[in-house]
């Protein structure tokens, strides 16, 4: 599965300076429809470390109403969150509609058959086992009206060296790279195989798994926009901003 996809998908800085604005425009009217609609957007990225996922968030929220939206960055369990069933702190951060109307989870429930699988911190049976309880937790989201979009962002392991290089070389980047960082590198194949059956076996009709080419941020972050912007839009049938589009010149089809 994720051999066949395409690394090398990209735009150019013309068009990514072009696209993202507009996409961010309809993604903001959307969320105000969840808003007066009472319906929750839950969107959840995974991926390979230094894939890209902060920076792909910061796009996603950056013209967003502060007060509509909050992101979760799921680290290890810790403290009573230990003491649970490991969907349990999921679960206690979920929020009606009301009170905010878009979830993000930076890295999120899928740790149980990546991470823990492959450090061993979950026995084999209880990780498989959790496609099972993922696929049933994620039914009762959509089931109760929530919008479930699931991002996996693949870089390959070239490009993986060379962003941990450039945060070694940048000062101001070097907070992000840890040892555990490249510890997991060098499980790359085992990690590669529990991403390709996590996503064979969680990737259901309610909500499907859209797999990012992310050698190149900017492709990532359009893809990731007009993924959310023609899923929502589906889901409310509401399509935002057109008259945003032919004032640019832009074909609807962005």
């Amino acid at each position: 599965m994720l051999e066949n996809i395409d690394l090398n998908e990209k735009i150019t800085e013309k068009e990514y300076h072009h696209d993202l604005p507009i996409l961010q425009a309809r993604l903001r009217e959307l969320a105000y429809q969840l808003y007066i609609r009472k319906r929750l957007l839950v969107i959840v990225y995974e991926g390979w470390d230094a894939a890209g996922k902060g920076g792909n968030i910061r796009r996603v929220t950056e013209k967003l109403d502060p007060r509509g939206y909050e992101v979760f960055a799921i680290a290890a369990p810790s403290g009573e969150d230990k003491t649970h069933h490991y969907l349990w702190r999921f679960w206690r951060r979920l929020r009606p509609p009301e009170e905010k109307q878009i979830l993000i989870f930076d890295r999120s429930w899928y740790g149980r058959v990546m991470v823990e699988r492959v450090e061993g911190f979950a026995q084999q049976h209880e990780w498989r086992r959790a496609y099972r309880e993922i696929n049933n937790f994620e039914r009762q989201l959509t089931d109760a009206g929530a919008i479930l979009v699931k991002f996996w962002l693949h870089i390959s392991p070239e490009e993986q060296l060379k962003r941990f290089e450039e945060r070694v070389n940048k000062p101001y980047k070097s907070w992000k790279l840890t040892g555990e960082d490249w510890r997991n590198r060098g499980k790359w194949s085992h990690y590669e195989d529990a991403a390709e059956e996590m996503l064979l076996k969680t990737s259901t009709l309610q909500a499907p798994w859209t797999i990012v080419a992310a050698n190149y941020k900017w492709n990532a972050r359009v893809k990731c926009l007009r993924a959310l912007v023609r899923t929502v839009s589906h889901e409310l049938g509401h399509k935002p901003g057109a008259h945003l589009l032919k004032a640019k010149g832009k074909p609807a089809s962005i």
